[in-house]
């Protein structure tokens, strides 16, 4: 967590090949039997006035993420299989048509 800033909700960060940052909140988690697979979007980082999220924040897509619980019981999130994600991403379109 970014201590210049303090966020109402979790924010995950992640890092990508080259060592940039970009920030994420989960929108929703969605349980696929034993499975639990987050929703991430950007952090709106509007009035944020901090480098570090910001130059990033217009680059960075929704993305889908398992979560594993790691051997020291903290969650970690993780790419999904490519027949995981269809999945996740069939069941999250399917809620979001129904609401």
């Amino acid at each position: 967590m970014n201590d210049e800033k303090e966020f109402e909700e979790s924010v995950v960060v992640m890092t990508d090949d080259d060592g940039n940052e970009f920030y994420y909140v989960e929108e929703e988690v969605i349980n696929m039997g034993d499975d639990r697979f987050a929703i991430l979007v950007p952090v709106d980082t509007e009035g944020c006035d901090c480098s570090c999220c910001h130059e990033n924040h217009e680059e960075a897509d929704a993305i889908i993420a398992k979560i594993v619980v790691d051997e020291n019981g903290e969650e970690i999130y993780c790419n999904p299989s490519d027949e995981e994600f269809d999945e996740v991403l069939r069941v999250y379109e399917e809620k979001e048509v129904d609401e």
